[in-house]
């Protein structure tokens, strides 16, 4: 397994107080924040806000784009958010996959029961769908949202992620690490250290990672 030690680069600041997803498109970076629930989507250059909504979720910590709509993790309702790009409304609500208690809280018995983080749309076909409770990443039928398989988690705390031919890079918010894995059964061959801040969303866009901070709204890239 090969090892290394990025290079950040900090971009901007993010335009909510506590940026938790990312997703690359075309025309802009798209930001959902766990605080004021807001999707956002900036210019790559210098954050400006292109266009933003309001949304019903709550605590949210994913976001994806697929099938002309936006799909949101909305970590403490235990659903994911199928919701419209122009007007921030969701269309649709599915179960989080094996929502519960993530490791790291010290009342396995009654601490807050949480669901899925970060969420890639692939292919047009499947959804990955990143698990901090069960440590698992899981690849869904976007149209049916019923799991086709998965993969286990190297850390504790999976995060942000995307999909490039035949791996997956995840980042773990505990570790401080993105971890390239095999995308058939989860077997690590890249670990990538990142000094700070701390790797919460994740996207790819024209071989850059970008990520984001929740604790500092810093908006960061590191180079594939």
């Amino acid at each position: 397994m090969a090892f290394k030690i990025a290079k950040v680069d900090k971009r901007f600041l993010s335009p909510g107080p506590q940026p938790n997803g990312l997703q690359a498109a075309a025309d802009g970076l798209w930001i959902i924040d766990q605080v004021d629930l807001k999707v956002y989507k900036v210019n790559y250059e210098n954050g400006e806000v292109l266009f933003e909504a309001q949304t019903d979720t709550e605590h949210s910590s994913g976001i994806t784009i697929g099938d002309g709509a936006l799909w949101v993790s909305s970590t403490f309702q235990l659903e994911i958010a199928k919701i419209d790009m122009e007007t921030g409304e969701s269309i649709a609500r599915y179960n989080s996959p094996e929502s519960g208690v993530v490791s790291w809280v010290a009342d396995q018995v009654n601490g807050r029961v949480t669901g899925a983080h970060g969420l890639e749309w692939v292919d047009e076909e499947n959804l990955w769908v990143a698990v901090p409770p069960s440590q698992t990443i899981y690849l869904m039928d976007p149209k049916t949202m019923t799991i086709k398989r998965s993969i286990p988690s190297p850390g504790s705390r999976p995060h942000g992620l995307f999909v490039k031919g035949d791996h997956m890079w995840l980042a773990d918010t505990s570790l401080c690490k993105i971890h390239k894995m095999d995308t058939s059964d989860g077997t690590v061959v890249e670990e990538i250290d990142i000094p700070s801040p701390e790797v919460h969303g994740m996207t790819l866009f024209e071989d850059t990672i970008w990520f984001a901070c929740a604790m500092t709204r810093r908006i960061c890239t590191v180079s594939l």
